[in-house]
């Protein structure tokens, strides 16, 4: 089993759903867009937790679709959403397809999600979601405002699918600090590497803030000392230390 193997089962729970071949061609761009992302690390993740093979597939598969209907808004919004046509009309109904498909995999008896952990981890996702109304308003990006669009989009959405991915296993109580920690690194990284307006348009003391908590968010990473971690480590650390040399 691997990442490759929840994409897979991802498609075969679409075909289930057995909608119009429009709906279902629009859905399936969006999740081929969004893979692999967070796939590899949703079943390494779920594997060092010691979930079992049917929960885990569960679990996975239902994230990746709430991963899915957020980078479909997330390129909605930034007009990226390239691989639909007329993405502004049928975009938000795939998108809202993919959420609701979302939740339901999640409720399935085979995921044994306590009521307590999906109500959790829907409300911090909820919550990863509003800085991003504040992030397509924004003209003029300060250390304090990465800060909070950081925490939001990217720290608080990992934070929620580890709370739904670990509950119940020995790394539940992990999963906010991890999440958090894997988040902003990422994020920082990321448009490090991209060259983001978000990071390069910022006044120089405020991008040595931002890398400063980059790397102290990778340490916190390294300390958990998770083998699930290992290969975004590797793909964060050397991009972070590079601004500052």
């Amino acid at each position: 089993m691997s990442g490759g193997a929840l994409f897979q089962e991802s498609l075969r729970v679409l075909r289930r759903l057995e909608l119009p071949e429009e709906s279902e061609r629009d859905v399936l761009a969006a999740l081929e867009a969004a893979q692999p992302g967070p796939l590899p690390l949703f079943y390494e993740a779920g594997a060092e937790a010691g979930l079992e093979r049917d929960l885990l597939t569960a679990r996975g598969v239902g994230l990746f679709f709430s991963f899915s209907a957020g980078n479909l808004a997330d390129d909605l919004m930034d007009g990226d959403c390239v691989y639909l046509q007329e993405p502004l009309r049928v975009g938000p109904c795939a998108q809202f397809l993919l959420q609701n498909l979302a939740w339901a995999t999640l409720a399935e008896p085979r995921a044994k999600l306590p009521p307590l952990a999906l109500e959790e981890g829907a409300r911090l996702l909820a919550r990863a979601a509003g800085p991003q109304a504040l992030e397509v308003r924004t003209r003029e990006w300060t250390e304090p405002v990465f800060r909070r669009v950081a925490e939001g989009i990217a720290g608080k959405q990992w934070a929620g699918y580890l709370r739904i991915l670990w509950a119940g296993t020995w790394l539940e109580e992990r999963a906010a600090q991890v999440g958090v920690a894997l988040g902003v690194a990422a994020h920082i990284a990321e448009d490090i590497r991209s060259k983001d307006a978000r990071f390069t348009s910022l006044p120089p003391a405020d991008r040595v803030a931002v890398v400063a908590w980059g790397r102290r968010a990778t340490e916190s990473l390294r300390a958990q000392d998770l083998r699930c971690l290992d290969a975004a480590l590797r793909r964060i650390e050397p991009i972070i230390p590079e601004v500052e040399s």
